[in-house]
């Protein structure tokens, strides 16, 4: 069942969000051509605040799917009204910062976040995707990329070191140095987006009733140890993760996880690991 978590005191005019059981849906619409603009950036982070909730356990990010644009592109007259005013232009590197504070909240949030991709998303807007966790591109005439240097500037909302960090230096200087859009079968191929599917929407809903049912602790901390040790060097990101897993040891969820493990048949314990039957899975505090 969708219940909305909107109301007249938060209201917001780029984004709607509405609770499927412990799933946050957040869906963006700016018509006509859906651009994005720090506006945008700056209600994403109050939604993102809201996710915030412990008793939200993912998040689904799309666009209306009224709308054939998607999450389209950063506005272009928005960026040349800062470009063509000397002064504004001095000072853009304030954009840059507010756009990657808000991106960063989503990035940082303990709980999984996925990206439907259900239409285009260039730029700005394909940046904002690279902040979820998962990516989830759909068949279509859509287009996915980064092509702000035929624009005559460069991603400015953590573009350039997510998708670094994401497909590795080689891949990421073709990609932006040629401001690549393409298709998103061409992005499953290059490692962008983690599945490509008929509808987006309902594959990333999916997978989130599916993660929300797992250890909240357990997903936490195995996101901030991957985040984390990816960002230093081998021997500390050994420590990183060996203190997200002391911590998650004396959860109340890992003994009950394990109790019932333990319940099972030893020939039974595979399949209690398949995808398929989280569903079954106790119910998880989240301590």
């Amino acid at each position: 069942m969708a219940v909305s978590t909107d109301s007249p005191a938060h209201a917001l005019q780029f984004w709607t969000t509405e609770q499927r059981d412990n799933v946050t849906v957040a869906t963006f619409s700016n018509p006509p051509y859906n651009f994005v603009t720090r506006e945008v950036f700056d209600e994403l982070g109050q939604v993102v605040a809201g996710c915030e909730d412990p008793a939200i356990r993912a998040v689904v990010i799309r666009s209306d799917p009224q709308s054939p644009a998607g999450f389209s592109s950063y506005s272009v007259e928005e960026l040349f009204g800062i470009a063509s005013d000397p002064e504004r232009s001095r000072y853009s590197g304030d954009l840059g910062r507010s756009l990657k504070a808000n991106l960063d909240r989503l990035a940082a949030l303990p709980k999984v976040t996925i990206a439907a991709l259900n239409g285009n998303a260039l730029g700005g807007s394909f940046e904002l995707t690279l902040a979820c966790d998962l990516r989830i591109g759909q068949h279509g005439d859509f287009r996915y990329g980064n092509p702000e240097v035929r624009a005559g500037v460069i991603p400015g909302g953590g573009g350039t070191q997510r998708i670094t960090r994401l497909v590795g230096l080689a891949r990421a200087l073709d990609w932006v140095l040629r401001g690549r859009i393409v298709s998103p079968e061409v992005a499953f191929e290059l490692g962008l987006v983690h599945e490509v599917v008929d509808d987006a929407v309902t594959r990333a809903l999916e997978l989130a009733k599916e993660i929300a049912l797992l250890p909240p602790m357990a997903v936490a901390n195995a996101k901030r140890a991957l985040y984390q040790g990816a960002d230093t060097h081998l021997q500390a990101a050994f420590e990183i993760e060996n203190m997200n897993w002391t911590e998650v040891m004396q959860s109340d969820d890992a003994q009950l996880a394990m109790t019932t493990i333990l319940g099972l048949k030893p020939e039974n314990a595979r399949d209690w690991f398949e995808s398929e039957n989280s569903k079954n899975y106790p119910a998880y505090s989240g301590h």
